[in-house]
């Protein structure tokens, strides 16, 4: 949740009932009342465009807008506090978080019920929730990655029948090895030396291609090989590192739930097997 500012309690203030309490008039007889006046002049620089295009308050209800900041500022008990703090985040919720989550998950407004978050919510400042914390945590992200998932399979789908294709069919090419997670390889070049374990850190030259061979990284470009740590990689760069001896070249065809899955990382699309050519050319002390 995001800290309450004094500007957005200010600015959620419109949205209380309409009050009595008339403006209070300038008295400038010394030079402390003219300072206060230039100060509360002063701090309402950006105050119309903060309210108009952050908090969507229409300048056409100004008058509201003021009639709560005066009920604010003369409402100053912990009740009074505590009323209009939790109305600040009704409308954070209502207007900000459940429009922006909905869009998030499913690319659209209202999917997302107003009453259920608001009673989990609730219950949970109370102390009384059907799951724990930690239950509602995971549960949560488990269902959003399954949404985003099925949602961009069905973007993707065609692309990614396209790939699981390609698979099928390279799995049955001459020298390529299969392994029981479903990464595929070709030794090119066997060598001599050790195996890395996870934990080891390595330098390998290596490039980067999609199955219509566009390549989207390579070391061999820059002209330097990369290290790092054998596990810090992708799971099928890991499995492969693991089983090659110092020296050797291979060519591996990573599945994409060995890859980046339903990731969409620029250069990669969603469910894209990659294929990389993989020197290892030392383990490093």
């Amino acid at each position: 949740m995001k800290k309450v500012t004094i500007l957005s309690a200010i600015a959620v203030a419109a949205g209380l009932a309409s009050c009595t309490a008339q403006a209070p008039k300038a008295n400038l007889k010394t030079d402390v009342d003219t300072l206060a006046y230039s100060l509360g002049v002063s701090n309402t620089t950006g105050l119309k465009d903060y309210l108009s295009q952050r908090v969507g308050v229409d300048t056409t209800y100004m008058n509201a807008f003021i009639d709560g900041l005066l009920d604010g500022v003369n409402k100053k008990g912990d009740k009074d506090v505590a009323y209009m703090t939790g109305q600040q985040i009704g409308q954070q919720i209502s207007r900000q978080m459940l429009p922006g989550m909905s869009n998030e998950i499913f690319g659209e407004e209202g999917m997302i019920s107003q009453d259920n978050f608001v009673a989990g919510f609730i219950d949970a400042i109370n102390g009384k929730t059907k799951i724990s914390p930690v239950e509602a945590r995971e549960f949560a992200d488990t269902q959003v990655e399954a949404i985003k998932s099925r949602a961009l399979a069905e973007k993707h789908g065609e692309s990614k029948a396209e790939n699981e294709k390609f698979l099928e069919e390279n799995k049955n090419k001459e020298g390529v090895i299969t392994t029981e997670s479903g990464l595929q390889y070709k030794v090119i070049k066997e060598g001599k030396g050790a195996i890395p374990e996870s934990t080891d850190r390595v330098k390998v030259n290596y490039k980067g291609t999609l199955i219509d061979g566009t390549e989207f990284d390579s070391s061999y470009s820059r002209n330097e090989p990369a290290t790092f740590r054998a596990n810090q990689v992708i799971k099928g760069w890991t499995e492969a590192l693991t089983m090659m001896p110092v020296g050797s070249t291979w060519e591996l065809y990573i599945p994409q739930d060995l890859a980046y899955g339903s990731s969409d990382t620029g250069k990669i699309p969603p469910f894209s097997t990659l294929i990389f050519e993989v020197e290892l050319v030392e383990i490093v002390q």
